[in-house]
């Protein structure tokens, strides 16, 4: 027997009959005699509606008042699971996160998870009832409704399983696994039976969206396995039902290169003619911090007089006109002679913790994208991940190329 936590997401559970069709899932966990807590999302589409509803009354709001209004989703699907569930013959109840507990921070609408006390919620499952937990949500220590951002039913529920000491975390969604690439662009992509935490945490951060990047942190630090599976679809014969998310000593032999990621959401900006003077940098990004703009990837020319340089950095798409602002404010403290800034542009990252033991990888690449004529605007890298900035224009035909250029295409 062990003890499983059951994610559910907003497609898996959008309607009365996808409610009923998951509380069947549910019954053969438990006829396998496991005991289960299930972790629920809002029924896709809900949670957008109720933050609309939320604008709609004022633009700018109470943000406590706002997670009181957006929690109410899960707490809808979770009650309508625990009835389905009792409909078959399947003792069960709703937890709310103010009844496990589930203390979250005071960081309305964006919480962190201070801890949970599982020992109602432990005691309950014990006995064969099956806890049906509404994700998303905690309760603060002064008694208000908290909410841990978009996707965070993911982190309730590797928390969750944290908490319980639970064998493993399914996570059911629309998708049957973790894939090379996006099998919608590359159609030669493949599902990995096996990833390990820190590609997966490489591949969520980078565009991948099959799981939330606070999940996975959470699962590594953890070390809860993390199962993604498809609730709409049955493996065929023998084939394992979705991927794994383990640690790497559980991975006998590892690939060099895991998988190609992509991200839409890049925006480049350069810099012209900046002093090249100490500080220049922290003068230029001090600013954006303080504006709450993220900056990834950064290149800084070399300077041929020793006098200016150019600085060029990306930041997300949906940053990039207040990024402009900001910086354009600034143009008098920062000394740039001209700043130009490009929306098209999209990252593209090979992932492998194999890539610790074996030179060239950055080389391949490299050379893949200059065979097809794609040029590079700027390269990061870290011990397991090797990211480009190419024009947008380019990303189907870099992925392919690199798939293939890395051995990843189905045999």
């Amino acid at each position: 027997m062990a003890r499983l936590v059951l994610k559910f997401g907003g497609t898996s559970v959008g309607d009365i009959e996808r409610i009923k069709n998951v509380a069947k899932k549910v019954k053969q966990e438990v006829d396998a005699g496991h005991e289960v807590a299930v972790v629920v999302s809002a029924m896709s589409g809900v949670t957008n509606q109720l933050v609309d509803y939320c604008k709609q009354i004022a633009k700018v709001h109470d943000q406590a008042e706002y997670d009181a209004v957006v929690a109410s989703g899960e707490q809808v699907t979770s009650g309508l699971l625990a009835i389905a569930l009792q409909e078959i013959g399947i003792p069960a109840r709703s937890w709310q996160g103010w009844q496990i507990p589930l203390i979250a921070d005071e960081t309305h609408g964006k919480s962190r998870i201070e801890r949970i006390d599982t020992s109602k919620l432990s005691e309950n499952m014990s006995q064969g009832v099956v806890g049906v937990v509404a994700g998303f949500q905690g309760v603060t220590e002064k008694g208000r409704i908290a909410t841990l951002g978009r996707g965070g039913s993911d982190t309730s529920a590797v928390a969750l399983a944290a908490a319980l000491k639970a064998d493993r975390c399914d996570i059911y969604t629309d998708v049957d696994g973790v894939y090379t690439t996006d099998p919608r662009i590359v159609k030669a992509a493949r599902k990995l039976h096996r990833v390990t935490y820190e590609e997966m945490l490489e591949m969520a951060s980078l565009g991948a969206k099959v799981l939330q990047t606070r999940s996975v942190e959470m699962a590594m630090k953890h070390h809860v396995r993390v199962q993604v599976l498809s609730t709409f679809e049955q493996a065929a014969g023998s084939e394992l039902p979705g991927t794994l998310v383990v640690d790497e000593d559980e991975i006998v032999e590892q690939e060099l290169v895991s998988g190609i990621a992509y991200s839409r959401d890049e925006a480049k900006i350069t810099l012209i003619g900046v002093e090249d003077q100490p500080g220049v940098a922290a003068r230029i990004f001090g600013p954006l911090t303080d504006a709450a703009i993220n900056v990834d990837m950064i290149v800084q020319n070399v300077s041929e007089d020793g006098r200016t340089t150019d600085m060029t950095f990306t930041v997300g798409k949906a940053d990039i006109d207040r990024a402009v602002q900001v910086l354009e404010k600034s143009k008098d403290t920062l000394n740039y002679r001209r700043l130009v800034s490009d929306a098209n542009v999209v990252k593209v990252s090979v992932i492998g913790v194999g890539m610790r033991s074996h030179a060239g990888v950055a080389q391949r690449m490299f050379k893949a994208l200059a065979d097809r004529g794609i040029n590079i605007q700027v390269i990061s890298t870290s011990e397991i991940k090797v990211s480009v900035l190419i024009a947008e224009e380019y990303t189907e035909l870099a992925l392919r190329s690199l798939h293939t250029a890395y051995g990843l295409d189905k045999v």
